[in-house]
């Protein structure tokens, strides 16, 4: 089942409920649309308020920006290697941050199916907000065809409608 988008308000007690790590990289994820596989490997030398990442599922290269307040507090918790270290030798696991995520989300009783992906969708419809270009939200995601875009950028539409189709369903 995929992830679905999350409402503001919803967004807001997600992040409450995680753990502060984990609350972190979900940030990471809500201000540069990464996938989670790509923030939680991040290396610590590689940081910097522009920095380049090459993503793990596609291979390809892009170009991402943190504010310094998110920067310093990334840095503040980084290990000497990895931005998010894990509680071994390596970096956090995206698995112990989808976990994380699935509880935040239940301890709220959100009806949609959450999951660190759905800050993606989140990052993907504020794109389209502020400035209305559906090329310019596939650039930013690395997305090959637009056609994936637009299910991203537009999947509060989709929620809206959904919950729309609920109610008239109900006798």
């Amino acid at each position: 089942m995929k992830t679905e988008y999350l409402l503001h308000q919803q967004v807001g007690h997600v992040l409450a409920a995680l753990t502060a790590q984990n609350r972190l990289i979900a940030r990471v994820c809500l201000h540069t649309g990464l996938r989670v596989g790509d923030v939680v490997a991040l290396r610590t030398k590689d940081l910097g308020r522009q920095f380049m990442v090459t993503e793990a599922k596609t291979k390809k290269r892009r170009r991402v920006g943190l504010p310094d307040a998110l920067l310093a507090d990334i840095r503040a918790q980084a290990g000497p290697v990895w931005a998010f270290p894990g509680r071994s030798q390596g970096h956090k696991t995206r698995q112990a941050v989808w976990c994380d995520v699935k509880r935040a989300a239940k301890a709220f009783r959100l009806p949609q199916n959450v999951g660190p992906h759905s800050f993606r969708k989140v990052y993907a419809v504020e794109l389209l907000d502020k400035y209305g270009d559906l090329r310019r939200v596939q650039r930013a995601l690395n997305h090959s065809g637009v056609e994936t875009t637009m299910i991203y950028a537009m999947a509060d539409r989709l929620l809206e409608a959904k919950k729309a189709a609920k109610i008239c369903r109900r006798p």
